[in-house]
């Protein structure tokens, strides 16, 4: 993708080079759009933990390989549930119209719901397919040769800044606290005059909540120019109480993010938001295409958000119980957790590394996330909550698991 005149002018005056702006616009065209849980998995694959798609060639890391139809794959925070039962009438009514580029009929009424439903003005918010190319473009859009991008440790992604820093821009990664939550006072230290302060809330991987106050400790204390942003890929599990859209409606130096993979299992459709000021969404949209969304993804998300009062106690319910199942069998096993919001958790299994433990569930048709995605703790590894059926699945193989012991050194790698 080529970058406006604009973009670029905006980038000189920050101080990235010209090389940095073509490292950025190739990340633009060829990498940034995918960075979402499957593609970081992808790109993290471990040869011993591929967690492959069931019955498909070229899954999440399986390198082409067929899968075993039974393969319980619980690696992407994925929602069995899949889309909702309203979502998936409105794709059927609003097919015959896919030869139209432009939405029409109820496919118009999406930009409106994303932002009446979070008492937001219409301008407050831009749609995007998915949250991972808000995420992407926002390295480049708020950060600089001199404005780091701070984030957890462990946390969701690297930054953006490149593989080896050739987009421009320095990533610095805090630890968490003792409590998992977001150390800010600790991330406000590390760059005063940081770009953007990235915080996952509930955070990815660990699953955990850094409360309001944190939030608003950033705000208090940042550099004047920096933005926080506030990644709520997960937060429907964790109650209204812990969004953050309020400070968007305050016109806050905050961009929220969401997405409707998770709670509303939209995934594959492809379907995010980000929230804030016009001016600040209007800065992440030089870098990078907005809306660009499909009929069928579009019919399905306002369907969705129509349906929230249902649907969100209904799916709440079916994961804690969910959860509960392998909370308990964990328990009884001595197997060790994060306690968790989100539709996912990091476990630890004594005497053994994550990788072990991910190539030992694998041998059993338990595929989780690949262990070194989190090299900060190499004796986690992160289980997404499946289905009832497959939690059930993924107590039996972890009870063998712990029985056995780690694999072989040769198996293991």
């Amino acid at each position: 993708m080529s970058l406006s005149k604009n973009a670029v002018n905006d980038l000189l005056n920050r101080g990235y080079s010209r090389r940095n702006i073509a490292h950025i616009a190739l990340g633009a065209a060829a990498v940034m759009p995918l960075f979402h849980e499957f593609a970081f998995a992808q790109q993290a694959a471990d040869p011993d933990n591929p967690a492959p798609r069931r019955g498909a060639r070229g899954g999440s890391g399986g390198r082409g390989r067929n899968v075993d139809p039974d393969a319980v794959v619980i690696s992407s925070n994925e929602n069995p549930m899949g889309p909702t039962k309203e979502g998936l009438e409105a794709i059927a009514k609003v097919s015959p119209l896919a030869w139209r580029y432009t939405p029409v009929g109820d496919n118009l009424d999406l930009e409106n719901l994303i932002a009446s439903t979070e008492g937001l003005k219409p301008d407050y918010a831009q749609l995007y397919p998915g949250s991972g190319p808000a995420l992407s473009y926002l390295h480049p859009a708020f950060t600089s040769p001199t404005r780091s991008w701070v984030m957890g440790s462990p946390g969701y992604g690297s930054g953006g800044g490149g593989r080896n820093g050739e987009r421009g821009a320095k990533t610095i990664k805090v630890p968490l606290r003792k409590d998992y939550t977001h150390d800010v006072e600790a991330m406000i230290k590390a760059d005063p005059n940081a770009g953007v302060y990235y915080i996952c809330n509930p955070n990815n991987p660990t699953g955990t909540i850094t409360p309001r106050k944190d939030m608003e400790y950033i705000l208090a204390n940042k550099s004047k120019g920096s933005i926080l942003v506030i990644d709520e890929a997960y937060v429907h599990f964790s109650g209204r109480d812990n969004m953050s859209t309020d400070l968007v409606a305050k016109d806050k130096d905050v961009i929220v993010l969401r997405t409707f993979s998770k709670i509303y299992g939209m995934a594959g459709l492809r379907a995010g938001i980000a929230y804030g000021r016009p001016d600040l969404l209007d800065q992440l949209a030089m870098f990078g295409p907005v809306s660009n969304l499909s009929q069928g993804t579009r019919a399905c998300a306002a369907a969705s958000l129509k349906a929230n009062a249902t649907i969100m106690p209904e799916r709440i319910a079916t994961y804690k119980k969910n959860r509960a199942i392998a909370y308990e069998a964990m328990d009884k096993l001595g197997v060790t957790y994060v306690p968790t919001v989100g539709n996912f958790f990091m476990m630890s299994v004594k005497g053994m590394t994550g990788a072990q433990v991910g190539t030992a569930m694998a041998s059993k048709k338990i595929h989780l996330a690949g262990a070194n995605r989190w090299p900060e703790w190499p004796n986690h590894i992160r289980v997404t909550v499946g289905s009832y059926e497959e939690m059930t699945k993924f107590n039996a193989a972890l009870a063998q698991v712990v029985k056995e012991g780690p694999p072989s050194v040769a198996k293991a790698g």
